[in-house]
């Protein structure tokens, strides 16, 4: 069964809640985290990505940078922008999007947990970014950002969780700039606490990373190098436990993540879309951004183009958890067999780019020439979701 734990958060004051919120570490870059920071001292950007406080060309992943990080860490504390909460509880997070609102539990989860597999993983991790989050835990002691779960849905917590919702005033409730919206409630009785401690313990067997890969790998790395360091281990330990918003699959809804490559590995345009036809069915879509209506549909941008590609039949299986994705999908059949790109952990010719940024993002890569092509991936649904949970839990339990 998992276990997940109620914690003392350090929380900001309410009058600084919607400038401390930003988007997550890895979804930019340097230039774009200073932007975003630019009129905001508050913003956890500061934290998470302190380069932007250190002189123009500093090394993102130098000592100069993770320690700029603990200086305005124990800056905000000092300055009574953070506050930790005399009690562990656990806190009820909801976000809004498109007008729909999923709720989930912010809590303590368990490095044992991932280590033996009661926390499944689907993605794996690359080197150089889990490095870059075990350091900055290393420097501040703390987890800044919180990963994603989702856990098969228990109707007891969601009860509780929904009582606390209509029932309390949210302590944290505002719209960011990008239009989402956020509302925190504290789950200040103890005796619910408890409860809902017991719920997961009894009736939670496995939780899901749904976001969050490296941050999770990271926090299992830094809990076995503190736990090598006391000769008095025990477990129960601060740095056993990193911070995670646990979603049931019933409120479900993962933002899709998508891709962008740097070149066509020595194929010109034309060549690259005629190999594509191999395995895909490619209609040009013009100029106007297209987004995926379906799984197994993707879009591309090329050389000022939108591409709608659709799987063919035979080139993906839907009985195989892994082989039904269409992360795996556009692994297998372009990125490796077409770009020669094999490991997406070490590989500098492809990144990752968060559904949080839009399609737009995308087009700005390629428009910009830093990149090539763009891929868009269809965002997948609850239902999908819960079918893969289902899958899972049979292949790996």
């Amino acid at each position: 069964m998992a276990i997940v734990k109620p914690f003392r958060g350090l929380r900001p004051t309410q009058d600084i809640a919607k400038d401390l919120a930003c988007l997550p570490y890895d979804v930019m870059n340097s230039e774009e985290a200073a932007q975003m920071a630019e009129g905001k001292d508050c913003s956890l950007l500061h934290i998470t990505r302190a380069e932007i406080d250190c002189p123009a060309g500093t090394d993102v992943h130098s000592e100069e940078v993770y320690e700029k990080s603990v200086s305005n860490f124990n800056l905000w504390q000092e300055k009574g922008w953070l506050k930790q909460d005399e009690e562990a509880k656990f806190y009820i997070y909801a976000q809004t999007m498109d007008g729909r609102t999923q709720y989930g539990i912010v809590a303590n989860a368990a490095c044992e947990d991932y280590k033996t597999g009661v926390i499944k993983k689907h993605e794996l991790t690359r080197p150089d970014k889990e490095e870059d989050r075990m350091i900055l835990t290393r420097y501040t002691k703390a987890n800044l950002e919180p990963v994603f779960f989702s856990y098969k849905a228990v109707p007891e917590i969601d009860a509780i969780v929904e009582n606390i919702v209509k029932n309390e005033e949210a302590t944290y409730d505002f719209v960011a700039e990008d239009g989402f919206g956020h509302h925190f409630w504290p789950v200040n009785d103890a005796a619910t606490n408890k409860e809902l401690e017991e719920l997961f313990a009894t009736k939670v067997p496995a939780t899901y990373v749904a976001d969050g890969h490296h941050r999770t790998a990271a926090a299992a790395r830094i809990g076995d190098e503190f736990a090598a360091k006391n000769p008095n281990h025990t477990g129960d330990e601060e740095y056993n436990y990193f911070m995670a918003v646990h979603f049931p699959d019933n409120q479900l809804k993962i933002i899709d993540y998508n891709r962008v490559v740097k070149d066509l590995n020595g194929m010109t345009a034309e060549e690259f879309l005629a190999k594509l036809e191999a395995t895909f069915e490619v209609e040009c879509m013009g100029e106007e951004i297209y987004k995926p209506a379906k799984l197994h549909e993707f879009s591309m941008y090329l050389e000022g183009k939108w591409y709608k590609m659709n799987a063919k039949e035979g080139t993906y299986d839907d009985k195989d958890p892994i082989g039904v994705l269409d992360v795996t999908i556009l692994s297998n059949h372009v990125l490796d067999n077409l770009l020669d790109i094999k490991d997406l952990r070490t590989t500098t010719r492809a990144e990752f780019v968060g559904g949080i940024r839009g399609l737009g993002e995308l087009k700005k890569r390629v428009d910009s020439g830093n990149m090539k092509a763009a891929f868009a991936l269809y965002a997948v649904s609850m239902a999908i979701a819960q079918q893969l949970i289902d899958i899972s839990v049979n292949r790996y339990c």
